[in-house]
This record gives structure tokens, C-alpha cells and sequence, in this order.
């Protein structure tokens, strides 16, 4: 790779200083991750009403609050191909409209079924909107900033989680409860889907103005495009110089047949299962149990049902800030350390809560399980401190490194394919998380804490430093031992 040229006089160097506009276009583009974490939560607050209305058993009430999520795959995996295709902005379009049809129709269901498809039709968007926007932030990004504006993604996930509940709370409180009549005689519940019309009609004409990818850019061949695209908005001075370095190692990438993920010992490019891997562990800790199945942890501390909401919100919250913290240290600190102490941290959160519920017993007259003092305290403690552990670092920072450790011709296909094996381990923790706390929340918790000392253990072994890296220079990322070593 060609090194840079030496400049002139005292100019300084490339990305020396944050460029407002980059900041603007990465917090639109993170929009889609707004609407990624409203969408996927706003459904908590209708369920109970839904159910009612439409007469549904455990079962299908189950499939309805968890379709999204198989549409969240669908959309992931198709998302890298036509962002190749046609470039990350009409992805982005797309993402917006399926969220916008979603939110319409989820309303407006007449029965479970179809209530279902809207779901998965907006599951679709979220998918989407999961790929594209990591992907054009971190192609836009200067490098020195990269992690912080990287970020701007789980930030946004988790602002979108925190509204939904809030808009969901409000809409409920104001009709006086989710299955009462709210605006022009329709259900609560019904509004607290189509509200999600606005911020989705927001993204959607946001997207439209935002300047396409660079790097999409040059592997079209519209050099001028990505020229202005480089000097205007990622602040480089020597725009020459990084278009040719951009176009080396596309150029490169083909030759060597980069155009697929095929390869290695196990069918599949090395970076590309660390990108899986990433995205399996960040699913497989349980992180989602928490957000899904907090009532029953909140009843067993001794909450009763009516403080769900406000302790849910409480979280969210808390998820907030802990992302806030990550976005401070990411480009300060790296990833890879980070990464590590959340390891850490989570493993003895959890391991701290399997041990708080062996001691749970199930009260009089009850399914509920009750803790005595002190583990009531050690599972409140515990389960905050798990929830800011996976907030400050593989929450946010499994998003920045999918987004920049591909290389550049494959890297919206490889986060692709990340993006949808981590819809799929959602899935499946969420789906599997009765039946393992009926065989026991020790059990249960316990499993979550094994996948999280198997994480330090895979950080600490194969994944490298990808701070102040440039994206031309991904690569030649060393993985296993050489990154250990560097």
C-alpha cells in the first residue's frame, strides 16, 4: 500500500479534527438504528391488549411478539447484496419505507395473521437498517474517530428502545390503558404501532439527502462524486491520495477473489467468522432476557407488577448512559480492551445471579419465585451491573467492528452475514429462555455466564486492536496470536 506523501508548510494532517458534517450525516444514517430498537420494542407495551382482542393462546401470542425477529435475519442478509448492488442510500429508503408500511399496518390489523406479516415486514427493515447503517458510518468516518461516531448506532438502538417505552407508557396512561379507545375511537394499543410512522417518514427523507458512500462510490467508478464526498464531509486534504489507496485494495481484493466470504478451513474467510462470532456472543450472554423477560426477574426481587414499566424504563436508561460512557473511551481505550473487561464483568455479573437464584423459592399459592435477603439484592445488583458491563462495551463495540474490520469489496456482504446469524441467536436465546428457566433461573443464568467467559476467552485469543486503523489497511488485520502480539 502506497504510503502517504509528505505535505507541505504546516498543513496538518488528514482527519486532525472532527468535521461537523460527518458528525450530521453518521447521526442521520444512525436514525435507522432509532428506529431498529422502537421497532423491536414497541410491541411489550400491546402485547397483553393484543392477545385479549384477538383471543390468542400463550403459543401464538409468543410467534407474534418474536416474529420480527425472522424478518430481522431476512432483511440482514439481503441488505449487504443490494447495498453492493445499488448503494447504501436507496438501502436506507428502503429500510425507512418497510418501517413506515410496518407501522401502518401493525395498527390497523384485523387479525393475528396479519398482524404477523406486519411484524415480519418491518422485522425486515430492522434487518436492514442493522447492516446499512454500520456499514456507510464507519465508510464515511475518519478513522481517528471512527469508534465515537461508530457508536452512534447502539446509541441510537438503545434511544429508540427507551422511546418506545416512554411513547408506549404515555399512550396507555392517557386512554387509561393499552385496550381502551384512544384518538378517533381507536385501541391504544393500535397507536402505539402506528406513531412509529413518524420517525421512519423522518428517516426515510433524511436518507434521501445524505451523500452516498465513498467507497461505494469508487468501486463504481464515480470518482468525482466520491472526490467531493471525502473533501466535504470526512475532512481529508489529500483526497487524491485516498481514492488511489481505496482503489488498490479493491483492486487487490479481486484479484486475490475477495468478490465472495468463501474460503479457509471451514468454508468461510477467517475475518468473516469473526464477524459471526462477534455476533454470536453479543446474543448468547442473554443480554436481550433481560429486556424481554424482565418481569419475572423484577417480581422474584420483590416488585410488584405495576413498577414493571417504571423499572423497564429505569434500564433503558441505564443502557443509555452506559452507551454514552462507551462512545467517551472507544477510541481512547480500543476495543480490544474494552471488550475484555466487559468479558469480565458480565461473567461475574452473571455467574453472581445463577448463584442469587438457587436460592429463589417459589411462593405460596404462586409460580412466581421469590429471593430471600440477602440474594433479592445480589440479583438487583448484579443484573444493573451485567446490563452496564454489556452497555459500555460489547454492546456498542461489536457494531463498530463489524462496521470497519472487512475488507473494503466485501465488507456490506461479510456484515451482512454477521448481522444476520446475531438476528438469529436473538431468536433463539429469546425463544429458548422458558424452557430453560422452568428447568431453572440457575441454569439459565448459568449458561448466559459460560457464554460470557467463553467470549473473554475468544477476545483475548483471536480478535485484534482496530483503533486509529485506517479501513484500506483492514486487510491485513493479523488475527489469533499475531494480534496479540500487536
Amino acid at each position: 500500500m502506497s504510503k502517504p506523501a509528505a505535505r507541505s508548510g504546516n498543513a496538518p494532517a488528514p482527519s486532525q479534527s472532527l468535521n461537523p458534517k460527518v458528525v450530521v450525516i453518521s447521526v442521520a444514517a444512525a436514525v435507522g438504528g432509532f428506529l431498529f430498537g422502537f421497532d423491536t420494542s414497541v410491541i411489550n407495551g400491546a402485547v397483553n391488549a393484543l392477545s385479549d382482542e384477538f383471543s390468542l393462546g400463550a403459543g401464538l401470542t409468543g410467534f407474534a411478539v418474536s416474529s420480527a425477529l425472522l424478518g430481522c435475519a431476512v432483511g440482514a442478509w439481503f441488505a449487504g447484496m443490494l447495498s453492493n448492488r445499488y448503494g447504501r442510500i436507496p438501502v436506507m429508503v428502503i429500510a425507512a419505507t418497510l418501517f413506515f408500511i410496518s407501522a401502518i399496518g401493525s395498527g390497523l390489523a384485523f387479525g393475528v395473521w396479519d398482524l404477523i406479516v406486519w411484524r415480519v415486514v418491518g422485522g425486515l427493515g430492522v434487518g436492514a437498517a442493522s447492516v446499512i447503517a454500520p456499514a456507510y458510518i464507519a465508510e464515511v468516518a475518519p478513522a481517528r474517530f471512527r469508534g465515537r461516531l461508530g457508536s452512534l448506532q447502539q446509541l441510537a438502538i438503545v434511544l429508540g428502545i427507551f422511546v418506545a417505552l416512554l411513547s408506549n407508557a404515555l399512550i396507555a396512561n392517557t386512554a387509561g390503558g393499552a385496550a381502551e379507545s384512544f384518538w378517533f375511537g381507536v385501541a391504544a394499543w393500535r397507536w402505539m404501532f402506528m406513531i412509529e410512522a413518524l420517525p421512519a417518514a423522518i428517516y426515510g427523507i433524511m436518507a434521501l439527502f445524505l451523500p452516498e458512500s465513498p467507497r461505494y462510490l469508487i468501486g463504481k467508478g464515480e470518482l468525482d462524486r466520491a472526490s467531493k464526498v471525502l473533501y466535504d464531509f470526512t475532512g481529508e486534504l489529500d483526497v487524491n491520495l485516498k481514492i488511489e489507496q481505496i482503489r488498490k485494495t479493491l483492486e487487490r481484493e479481486r484479484k486475490e477473489s475477495l468478490r465472495d466470504l468463501l474460503g479457509g478451513r471451514f468454508g468461510l474467510k477467517p475475518i468473516v467468522w469473526l464477524g459471526i462470532l462477534l455476533s454470536l456472543f453479543q446474543q448468547l450472554v442473554g443480554i436481550n432476557v433481560i429486556f424481554y423477560y424482565s418481569t419475572t426477574l423484577w417480581q422474584s426481587v420483590g416488585f410488584d407488577e405495576s413498577q414493571a414499566l417504571l423499572t423497564s424504563t429505569i434500564t433503558s436508561v441505564m443502557n443509555i448512559v452506559a452507551t454514552i460512557i462507551a462512545i467517551l473511551l472507544v477510541d481512547k481505550v480500543g476495543r480490544r480492551l474494552m471488550l475484555l473487561v466487559g468479558s469480565a464483568g458480565m461473567t461475574v455479573s452473571l455467574g453472581l445471579m445463577a448463584l442469587a437464584f438457587s436460592f429463589g423459592e417459589v411462593a405460596a399459592g404462586t409460580e412466581t419465585i421469590a429471593l430471600p435477603d440477602p440474594w433479592s439484592t445480589v440479583a438487583l445488583i448484579s443484573a444493573n451491573a451485567f446490563v452496564m458491563f454489556f452497555g459500555t462495551t460489547w454492546g456498542p463495540l461489536v457494531w463498530v467492528l463489524l462496521g470497519e474490520i472487512f475488507p473494503n469489496k466485501i465488507r456490506a456482504s461479510a456484515l451482512a452475514v454477521a448481522a444476520a446469524a446475531q438476528w438469529g441467536a436473538n431468536w433463539a436465546v429469546s425463544a429458548s429462555f422458558p424452557a430453560l428457566s422452568n428447568i431453572g433461573l440457575t441454569f439459565a443464568y448459568g449458561i448466559y455466564a459460560a457464554f460470557a467467559l467463553l467470549s473473554l476467552v475468544f477476545v483475548f485469543l483471536w480478535v485484534p486492536e482496530t483503533k486509529d486503523r485506517e479501513l484500506e489497511d483492514m486487510d491485513s488485520l493479523e488475527l489469533g496470536r499475531a494480534a496479540r502480539k500487536g
